[in-house]
């Protein structure tokens, strides 16, 4: 009985669920040109013990200062020590100067006149290239400056 048994499901065909999947890709990529700048703005400070500050000039007038092509610029500062002879003063200033407005736009890969710049020149193909072959063999050719070659042959097999 054993033996008709072992036999029987030797004769039974076998059934499974089988997929087989092949996938394969190359992707070749040349960046782009990028120029990114950010503009900062002038600021302007002062401070003093001891001392009288005034912006204005000798004559008691207030100054707001000039604006040139976007950069400020202060108006006259007094100073006048009011302490006594023999006492301690102490003045101070502080200028950042900003970036001035360009009068034009700026080409890419270029960098205009600001303080924070990021610029990349475009990528060249060069002789970028890639296949894949119908067995699965992956050529790449390197590019130029700024190009990206990937290639991948993906198998799989799923048996449900």
């Amino acid at each position: 009985m054993k033996k008709f048994l072992l036999l029987f499901l030797l004769a039974l065909p076998a059934q499974a669920d089988l997929t087989h999947t092949i996938t394969s890709s190359a992707q070749l990529t040349v960046s782009a040109g990028i120029t990114q700048a950010e503009r900062i703005g002038t600021s302007y400070s002062v401070s003093g013990t001891g001392v009288d500050v005034q912006i204005g000039d000798d004559a008691g007038r207030i100054s707001n200062g000039t604006i040139t092509t976007g950069v400020y610029s202060p108006g006259t500062v007094l100073a006048t020590q009011n302490a006594s002879s023999g006492e301690s003063f102490s003045f101070s200033q502080s200028l950042n100067t900003g970036d001035a407005i360009p009068t034009s736009a700026v080409t890419t890969g270029a960098a205009a006149n600001f303080s924070d710049i990021t610029s990349h020149a475009a990528g060249s193909v060069g002789d970028l290239a890639g296949s894949v072959t119908s067995a699965g063999v992956v050529s790449l050719t390197a590019g130029g400056a700024g190009s990206v070659a990937t290639g991948s042959v993906i198998t799989s097999v799923t048996v449900k």
